[in-house]
């Protein structure tokens, strides 16, 4: 997962970029010409956008950048990245330094995983047997 502080993000104003609100529907969202969409969450406890972003990689089949925006934290990441999340920009008062080394606490998650997830559903152990 790709990890950006607040002040390197950039908006929703570029070509190809789609930024849903947290209570929209993925279903009802054309994605023709989309090659980003922002993901936003108001506070940290609310959770709609994991769900958006699990619909758009499994249901929607949306290849493009997941990037997560808004009241993210760091002990949110392995989450997101989980629930299809390619890119996070960090609240301004989050630590670039922590939050790597978070995502390198669950390497389970990543490369050689043991739980599939919203992109790759197939577990390890099952990739491993299947070759």
């Amino acid at each position: 997962m790709k990890l950006l502080p607040f002040n390197e993000h950039s908006g929703t104003e570029q070509a190809g970029v789609l930024a849903i609100a947290n209570d929209a529907d993925p279903f009802e969202v054309s994605l023709a010409g989309v090659t980003r969409i922002d993901l936003h969450f108001p506070k940290f406890t609310d959770g709609r956008a994991y769900s958006q972003a699990f619909l758009l990689r499994r249901r929607r089949e949306f290849k493009g950048e997941i990037r997560a925006t808004g009241d993210v934290l760091v002990d949110q990441l392995a989450q997101m990245e989980r629930s299809g999340f390619d890119t996070a920009v960090l609240r301004a008062d989050q630590d670039m330094a922590i939050a790597q080394r978070v995502l390198a606490s669950y390497p389970g998650y990543g490369v050689g995983k043991y739980q599939g997830d919203a992109v790759d559903v197939q577990p390890h152990f099952k990739e491993a047997a299947a070759a």
